[in-house]
């Protein structure tokens, strides 16, 4: 039986990390030729380079993490941490999209996938910089989605939080017994998703399933924003 992404072409970027190894994973089981890659996006160019050097893509999944930068007040933010996410998580999507759309067009076909943030849909104190930056991430997605759908061309956004991951959820800190009051009190559904349960998501949005999807940042948290 073929996967539901046979004979696709898809590039995940920053591969290693975030959402990158349980997408990988997931969409090769599915038939698709995966090009995983891992270099600096904020290198001047290299959004363009990439596109240019892998050919054919026919999804992209933009996974784009930076550091968060947590529990700091707005009036302690550093300049030097307010640009670092958009850097790194903004500036890079233009790139990639703005690259890959033309082929996409020129096809008649095509997939877009960001690996997103619930948290440009509902406000958090003191991650002003994060916040802002992912709330830019879900705006160009609403705006290149209705740019797009005309050519058969469909952008998508997962707005998740609460997902398993080294980085953000750590062991050390799910086994604290603050966090999983913390975790039961914020989100309905008292736990984390499994980094799996968000692939399958991304799945989804990136197979002829999801066709009727057009710049939507779809909630993906438990419950925790609707």
């Amino acid at each position: 039986m073929a996967g539901r992404l046979e004979g696709k072409r898809v590039l995940v970027t920053q591969a290693e990390d975030y959402m990158g190894p349980a997408t990988i994973e997931l969409f090769t089981e599915e038939g698709a030729e995966v090009i995983a890659d891992n270099s600096d996006l904020t290198e001047t160019g290299r959004c363009q380079a990439l596109i240019a050097q892998t050919g054919d893509i026919d999804v992209l999944v933009a996974n784009l993490a930076s550091p968060n930068f947590t529990g700091i007040q707005v009036t302690d933010l550093a300049d030097e941490d307010w640009h670092c996410t958009f850097d790194m998580m903004v500036h890079p999507l233009h790139g990639l999209c703005q690259a890959v759309v033309p082929q996409m067009i020129a096809r008649q076909a095509g997939k877009i996938v960001v690996y997103g943030s619930a948290t440009a849909l509902k406000g958090m104190p003191t991650v002003t910089a994060y916040s802002a930056a992912r709330a830019a991430q879900a705006g160009y997605i609403r705006s290149l989605g209705v740019e797009v759908a005309k050519h058969n061309v469909q952008a998508n956004l997962i707005a998740q939080n609460y997902v398993e991951n080294p980085v953000y959820y750590p062991q050390k800190l799910r086994e604290k017994e603050s966090f999983q009051k913390s975790l039961a009190r914020q989100v309905p559904l008292g736990r984390l998703a499994t980094a799996r349960e968000d692939a399958l998501f991304a799945l989804f949005l990136a197979s002829n399933e999801s066709d009727f999807f057009v710049g939507q940042s779809i909630p993906f948290s438990g419950g925790w924003t609707q």
